[in-house]
């Protein structure tokens, strides 16, 4: 079993930054990667970022590329999205993911973000 708690999260004005960090624990040994995924309200879930456990690898959604940088500190088991040139569009809950190599993922319980003046 994997333990994924997020924390980090709060109210930004437009134009703002904040750090989102993931913590995993457990049997980590069986973590393939982790990710940041967003529930905004009315939409379906949607990947944010992604990275493997070695940091080897990294993916974003269209939508966050050039804004947001996702970054691993795999000592520690922890995965950091740092969020630049916040908008407004991107308020949501953001959940943190550790995919193992075999079987579900194992999901946190969300930190809040909003954006508003």
């Amino acid at each position: 079993q994997v333990q994924v708690a997020e924390s980090g999260g709060g109210l930004v004005q437009p134009g703002g930054s904040l750090r989102l960090s993931c913590a995993a624990s457990g049997e980590v040994s069986s973590i393939h990667g982790m990710g940041w995924y967003r529930q905004a309200p009315g939409k379906q879930r949607e990947l944010v970022a992604g990275i493997t456990s070695d940091g080897s690898m990294t993916n974003y959604a269209d939508s966050v590329k050039g804004r947001f940088i996702i970054s691993t500190d795999s000592a520690k088991n922890t995965v950091t999205l740092q969020m630049n040139s916040l908008k407004s569009e991107d308020t949501g809950v953001y959940v943190c993911s550790a995919a193992p190599r075999i079987g579900a993922p194992y999901w946190g319980k969300g930190t809040l973000v909003t954006v508003s003046s």
